[in-house]
This record gives structure tokens, C-alpha cells and sequence, in this order.
């Protein structure tokens, strides 16, 4: 019998068909059986000596929630034996006009087994598995989006490490870090077989994104970070292996049945000799190292009259130094496409991007500062100095490359802009191990300067008792659907959008906040931070951003997720945090929830 070694996830779900991924202890024929009579099977390929498939199913009824089975040759590997969750079930969109609940984080450790002891805190996604499993009819994410770190490879837990003990000398490089695919799958096992968040992933059906910790700190970060590491003797099988594993584990899942079939990569790896695709994946992921622009990892999904464009802003960078830009010219073009492509048929316009768009005024201009020093603004010395301050301080995100970020805005405003305009743009991201909104304005815009003012956000009522109930929900997106209604015509300034633009960021899931990070990020949002900031960009000879904003809730710190509940043209923001309760259980408890309507 073959042994279901991990999985199953729910990945792309629409309102007839599903994706479900699976790996398998043998080459086998992976079936998902549903309740309802919806059905589908693939042939596992193989990876380095392990099996994967991902299970199209097809013959799903729009608007419904049916329970599935995994078999495996025929043999019903899951659910498991005295499982102690629910049936995992296939809950499938009504249609343009249902509610859509996307909820969203970064950056997590894999947890601790139950009877260890957590240094961080409770984990956010075992903690939401919780809450479904209790209440299986009761509110859920549509879809979770994982925004990077969803393993670490050069941070390894000691489970890890003695397991890496085994099989190589820790003392030569990389040491306790992963060095190869197979030492990329024990990751991988590790965080998903938690059996909280395998039950959770198997039944809510999520979108990912990596970011550089699921290959090395600073990943891309310069291009004379790429040297460096290119010159170390164990840097081309790390880099290949943490591209392959990604393709598998997480890629592969993000894209639509239409998608993959017209995926060549997917193709040639079911097309491959014997079903061993290693050498197909491998050539892949080895152009994906040096030729970047030829592969695409950003990717589009639609949830009724939502769109989501996922976007690497971490493998698509162009990295020469006077030309330097987060996403290479074809990788902009794209995005640019699908966020202007049939603007009627979408009322809300999610960008998400693992690393924040809009941050902390200090780290803002700091970052931008940096980058002129690097491209040789004050001279070769200053260069060479910016070049350590990047990677001492990881000062690489939007902010660093100036011109990106400028062109993002750009396209922001233009999306945002005219009689098909949506309600809001908002861009979601982690990586920053806090939590925080910023509101994006316009010089000239008629809400410059006063819209933040206007609306805030609001603490929660139910704060202490944890999650909010049905009708605190259904009370604040009504009161932001009246609210949108009677301002969706309001007309911009010179250069600004209609839409209300907003950085929503939430990160860590699970991960350490240190207090140091904490102190730094409030003072970069203070007032005085920002004089600072101005004078350090007056150094650098920066010039202005061509967007304001303004922090209008956080920072917040702690493990958590937000979770964004779109009704037409209305939009509703929950911040929760996971936290210990004295009965020595977990829970979410609700402590931001604001209307977010144009």
C-alpha cells in the first residue's frame, strides 16, 4: 500500500473545480473522491526519489461544502485513522456577488510538537485550525494567503539540525543551514505535519509566495550578494534546491487548471522518462538562477469580483546597480496587464507582495538613501559602505529600489482611476514581523493629508473574549457598504486615484519579534523618525516619493493574521492574534476591525 507521506493540501479551488496536492511513499495513482460524487486522479511524478501529485478535480457544485477522501492505488489514505478534525471539505464560491474572506500573513517557524515547549508564543495557523475545527459550519478564510518564510532554510530548528547530523559534518558549510532538496523536504515536513496546520491546509484552500528565507537571508538582496555567494562551493546546489522544492511544493498549487495546462514545465515533468522529472526540474530551476526573466513565479487569481495578483518581488529583481529594479521589464509588463485587463469585473484590486510596498518613513528613506549610495551618489567609499549597511540592515525592500517603487504607484493611481475604478487597491505583505495599515495619497488628491484622519482604525470591542461574532462583522461592512455607496464617485486630485489605496502588512505567523525590532519600528513611524529620515534622504540626494502616506493603525506585534471580508463594493479588516488562554489552550483574539469602503 502506498503511505500518503504528506498532504493532502486544498489549493486552487473555483466554483467547479479544485486542486488538491498530495506526496505519495511510491510511484502510485492519486484519487480525490468527494461526498457529492465529484471526482479526479493523477499519476505521481517523481523528485529526487520522492512522489508528488496534484489531483485536478472536476464536477464541483458552485456554492456548496462537500467532505473528501484521498486513495492512493485505490486505498483510502486519508482522512486518518481516529483522526480527532472534522472531514476535510471542498466549499466551493456561490458566485459573484457571495462575500469573499481572504486571510493573510507571513514568516513562520514550523511549531514545536504539542508537548514542547514554544518560545515564541502560540503559532497563528494552528490556532485558526483550532477555531474551524470547533466550529467546521462556522466562518472561514475563502482562501489563506502565505506571503514568504513559509519554511526556513538558514534558520533550522534543533529537530532539524541533529537530523542534518546524521546524514553530513555540520562543521563544514552550510552547516546547520539545508544544503540540498532532500534536506529541503525535511522542512517541508516538519512545518506541514504539524497536524493542526496539515488538517487546516487540507480544507482552506491557499495561495503562496516565497520570500528569502525559504532560500537564505538577503536572497537577491544585490548583485554583489549574488557574486559572493556564487563563489561559495555550496551555493548552486542550495539555490537549485530551494528553487526545485518551491516548484513542488508550493508553486505548482498557486496556478489555475487552465494555467497548467498551458504550464511547459508542468508538462515536460509529466512528460518525463520513467516519471523521474529531477533532471526536467532541475534544468528549470537552474534557468530560473541565471536567467530570471525567463521564468514567471508571479501569478493571478479570481474570487468572484476580487482579483489577487501575487507578484515575486524577491527572483525578478534586476540587480545592476544603475539600472536596478524589483521586477525585470516583462515581470512589470505583466503586472501591469492584469491589474488594467477588464477593470469592470473586478470591485477590489489585491497586490500581494511579500515584502511591503509602503513602510516606516525612517526605514523608507534610509532605504533610499542606501540605494543611492550603492549606485555611487557620494562616491566609491560611500558605496562600498551603502553595499554593507544593505545587507547589515536589509534595507532591500520596495523603498531601495526607488524607480520600482515610484512605477508601482504609477500603476496604483491608473488602476485606481476612472469610472471602472474599484473600491480599494490594497497591497499585502509581511517580512517586517509586526503588523500595521498605511493609507497612500496623492499630491493634490482631495483626501490628502485627511482621509487617514478621517477613519483610523478601531480597536475591537470583543478584544478580550477573542474573535468577533457574526453580527459585529456584518454590522461594520454594512456601515462601510453605506459608507462606500455614498463616496465610490469622489473625485481625485491631480494624479490621484479614486480608489482608496492601502498597505496592509501582517507578519509574523509564527516567529520571534525581538525589542529591538519593536522600538525600531515605532520610532520609524514617528514624527521625529521621519524629520531624521528626510535629512538622511536629503543626503543622498533622493528624490521625493510621488505618493504620501500615513500609518492609520499598528504597529501591532505578536503571531497573527489579518483577514479581509469583501462584500460589493464594501471591505472589512480583521487583525487577530494568537494567544495563550489559562486553561492552557490557544485563541484568536480580535484586537483591530475597521471599514475599509472607498
Amino acid at each position: 500500500m502506498a503511505e500518503l507521506r504528506l498532504g493532502p493540501l486544498l489549493r486552487y479551488v473555483d466554483g467547479s473545480s479544485a486542486t488538491v496536492w498530495v506526496e505519495a511513499g511510491r510511484p502510485c495513482t492519486a484519487e480525490v473522491r468527494c461526498a457529492d460524487g465529484a471526482r479526479g486522479e493523477a499519476r505521481t511524478f517523481q523528485v529526487c526519489g520522492h512522489h508528488y501529485a496534484l489531483v485536478p478535480v472536476t464536477g464541483l457544485t458552485p456554492g456548496t461544502s462537500t467532505a473528501y477522501e484521498v486513495l492512493l492505488d485505490g486505498e483510502t489514505v486519508w482522512p486518518l485513522p481516529d483522526s480527532p478534525f472534522p472531514p476535510s471539505a471542498v466549499r466551493t464560491p456561490a458566485g459573484d456577488g457571495a462575500d469573499v474572506r481572504v486571510a493573510f500573513g507571513s514568516c513562520r517557524w514550523a511549531a514545536p510538537p504539542a508537548d514542547g515547549h514554544d518560545p515564541v508564543g502560540p503559532d497563528a495557523l494552528d490556532t485558526l485550525a483550532g477555531r474551524i475545527a470547533a466550529d467546521p459550519d462556522g466562518e472561514r478564510p475563502d482562501v489563506l494567503l502565505l506571503l514568504g518564510d513559509q519554511v526556513y532554510a538558514d534558520e533550522t530548528s534543533e529537530d532539524v539540525q541533529r537530523w542534518l547530523a546524521g546524514r553530513r559534518d555540520l562543521s563544514e558549510p552550510p552547516g546547520e543551514q539545508v544544503a540540498d532538496y532532500e534536506e529541503y523536504t525535511r522542512l517541508y515536513h516538519e512545518s506541514w505535519l504539524d497536524p493542526e496546520v496539515r488538517w487546516l491546509l487540507s480544507t482552506v484552500p491557499t495561495c503562496m509566495i516565497f520570500d528569502d528565507h525559504d532560500v537564505m537571508d538577503d536572497w537577491n538582496t544585490s548583485g554583489a550578494w549574488v557574486e559572493d555567494m556564487r563563489a561559495t562551493p555550496w551555493w548552486r546546489e542550495r539555490v537549485l534546491s530551494g528553487l526545485m522544492s518551491y516548484w513542488v511544493h508550493q508553486h505548482l498549487g498557486n496556478l489555475s487548471p487552465a494555467d497548467l495546462a498551458d504550464d511547459p514545465a508542468y508538462a515536460k515533468v509529466l512528460a518525463a522518462s520513467d516519471g523521474d522529472a529531477t533532471d526536467v526540474l532541475r534544468e528549470f530551476a537552474s534557468r530560473a538562477d541565471t536567467d530570471p526573466a525567463s521564468v514567471r513565479w508571479s501569478y493571478r487569481r479570481d474570487f468572484g469580483r476580487v482579483r489577487l495578483l501575487m507578484v515575486d518581488n524577491r527572483a525578478a529583481r534586476v540587480l545592476d546597480e544603475q539600472r536596478r529594479s524589483m521586477l525585470d521589464p516583462g515581470e512589470a509588463e505583466w503586472l501591469r496587464a492584469q491589474a488594467l485587463a477588464d477593470r469592470s469585473s473586478y470591485d477590489h484590486l489585491l497586490i500581494g507582495a511579500s515584502l511591503p510596498w509602503l513602510l516606516p518613513h525612517l526605514i523608507h528613506d534610509a532605504e533610499a538613501w542606501d540605494a543611492a549610495l550603492c549606485r555611487g551618489e557620494r562616491g566609491a567609499r560611500w558605496a562600498g559602505f551603502g553595499e554593507k549597511l544593505r545587507r547589515a540592515a536589509d534595507l532591500e525592500h520596495w523603498a531601495a529600489f526607488p524607480e520600482s517603487f515610484a512605477g508601482l504607484a504609477d500603476l496604483i493611481a491608473e488602476a485606481g482611476s476612472g469610472p471602472e475604478a474599484p473600491a480599494t487597491v490594497c497591497v499585502l505583505s509581511g517580512d517586517v514581523h509586526h503588523a500595521y495599515v498605511a493609507e497612500a495619497t496623492w499630491p493634490g488628491d482631495a483626501a490628502d493629508g485627511t482621509a487617514a484622519d478621517a477613519v483610523g482604525t478601531a480597536p475591537a470591542t470583543d478584544g478580550a473574549r477573542g474573535a468577533a461574532t457574526a453580527a459585529d462583522v456584518a454590522s461594520v461592512v454594512n456601515a462601510a457598504d453605506t459608507a462606500g455607496a455614498s463616496q465610490a464617485a469622489r473625485a481625485p486630485g491631480a494624479g490621484g486615484p479614486s480608489a482608496r489605496v492601502l498597505q496592509l502588512t501582517c507578519s509574523p505567523v509564527h516567529n520571534s519579534v525581538p525589542l529591538s525590532m519593536r522600538f525600531g519600528f515605532r520610532f520609524g513611524w514617528s514624527a521625529v523618525g521621519r524629520a531624521l529620515g528626510r535629512r538622511i534622504a536629503r543626503h543622498g540626494r533622493c528624490a521625493p516619493p510621488p505618493v504620501r502616506w500615513r500609518k492609520t493603525g499598528g504597529p501591532w506585534f505578536g503571531n497573527q493574521l489579518m483577514t479581509l471580508t469583501l462584500r460589493g463594493r464594501a471591505a472589512e479588516l480583521r487583525l487577530e492574534q494568537a494567544r495563550a488562554t489559562r486553561d492552557g489552550t490557544t485563541r484568536l483574539e480580535t484586537v483591530m476591525r475597521t471599514g475599509l469602503s472607498a
